[in-house]
């Protein structure tokens, strides 16, 4: 059975499906699940899906599907290297919640179960789906739950410069009435069929933040850097059954080097490693000292130790290689493909020491899975394709996002 997709659009994203569409791949993810589940599929539930679509143009998911089709698209991301852990996924089934407070104090509950005191749980959280005649749902404007305020030529995060500019004209403001550069964004959550989204600041002992510190270097500590510890993935659109929920936010746990070879390294992050090579008393104009090689080993060193340190799940990408390794193995045994993106699955640093640098991966996408979006402001069809330097329609996995910097020049999947 081959359950793959066409590449839909990540702006509006699809039209509704037709009927005879619908059903057809809701009967796919019914074998998917009766699959799973090691049980046949219910000639009953199929004949209470064709009355529900025919009468109203979708379906409702049970329980049941919700907390299979959620493993799944985990299990099928091909951009994730930590694929292993897909069975132990939490799913939080919040399809009953529409209100923007609602879903805020939904995603504070769903940051503290899965920090859970630095032994984190990946979860995801599932909200209302898409209506399936205007394609309307609650939306998060974040693209990860917990981030950091970006100012357009001062401190912080320049990736987040531009959601934090949409942030600051809702009237939001940066802690203490000054810009600093690990500033808490707040939340914007834009309820159905509303034009402008509500902000909400997260509460500070909700957030778990790690202070980065290496084990002989002093001076790493002196740079005052932190990174929070639980990476929350809120942009994404889950899709399963031919239904979509553009409101799943999921996490799982980090790998050092998303924080220290990519978020405090890169060039247009928080470009730490000319400071790191100085404290190391190496010459950032001499190339001939390898100095980002020796910067980027001890920052990553620090990652890992603050977070082992402060008893905050973490993975080194040695590890998640060989984890990688053993995932490929049982889908083998299972007899399931493996689909990867050998650009995001390749780790930033010593990449030719694990074995998917010298693996070859079809990179196909089937459902369910999760499925990139445009920001909202930058939505819009032909217009908005203009802008961020895309074709109308392009496949959700070749999409750049927020990134300025096309995938293909650092090979890492970032969280």
């Amino acid at each position: 059975m081959d359950t793959s997709l066409s590449c839909p659009s990540s702006r509006r994203r699809l039209p509704s499906p037709s009927v005879s569409t619908l059903l057809d791949r809701a009967a796919e993810f019914l074998e998917l699940c009766a699959a799973e589940l090691g049980q046949p599929v219910s000639p009953a539930r199929l004949e209470q899906i064709r009355r529900e679509v025919e009468s109203r143009g979708t379906y409702t998911h049970t329980g049941e599907e919700l907390r299979t089709g959620g493993k799944l698209a985990w299990r099928n991301s091909t951009r994730c290297i930590g694929r292993l852990h897909w069975q132990s996924l939490e799913i939080r089934d919040h399809r009953h919640l529409h209100r923007p407070d609602a879903i805020f104090q939904a995603l504070v509950e769903h940051l503290r179960f899965a920090t859970n005191g630095g032994k984190i749980r990946s979860t995801l959280s599932i909200f209302p789906p898409a209506d399936p005649a205007t394609g309307e749902a609650p939306r998060i404007w974040n693209g990860k739950l917990v981030r950091y305020a970006g100012y357009d030529g001062g401190p912080g995060d320049p990736e987040e410069a531009e959601f934090t500019q949409r942030c600051l004209e809702l009237g939001w403001k940066p802690p203490g009435g000054r810009p600093g550069s690990f500033d808490l964004l707040p939340v914007l959550i834009q309820g159905a069929g509303e034009e402008e989204p509500h902000w909400f600041e997260l509460p500070g002992d909700e957030v778990l933040e790690v202070e980065i510190r290496h084990p002989r270097l002093a001076f790493l500590e002196e740079m005052a850097v932190r990174w929070y510890a639980v990476p929350v993935i809120t942009d994404m659109i889950l899709e399963m059954g031919g239904i979509e929920y553009p409101c799943a936010p999921f996490n799982g746990w980090f790998m050092g080097t998303e924080i220290g070879a990519r978020n405090l390294a890169d060039a247009d992050r928080y470009d730490l490693l000319p400071r790191v090579a100085r404290g190391l008393g190496l010459d950032p104009e001499d190339r001939r000292t390898l100095w980002r090689d020796r910067a980027l080993l001890e920052l990553n060193e620090a990652v890992l130790h603050s977070f082992r340190e402060d008893g905050v799940t973490v993975v080194d990408h040695h590890t998640a290689s060989r984890q990688w390794d053993t995932f490929v193995n049982r889908e083998s045994r299972a007899g399931r493909p493996v689909h990867g993106d050998w650009s995001w699955l390749v780790p930033p640093m010593s990449g030719s020491t694990s074995s998917v640098f010298h693996s070859e991966l079809e990179n196909k996408v089937v459902s369910p899975n999760f499925y990139y979006r445009d920001p909202p402001w930058q939505e819009g069809g032909t217009a908005a394709a203009e802008n961020s330097g895309e074709e109308p329609g392009s496949c959700p996995f070749h999409i750049r996002s927020r990134r300025r910097v096309p995938r293909g020049a650092y090979p890492q999947k970032v969280k």
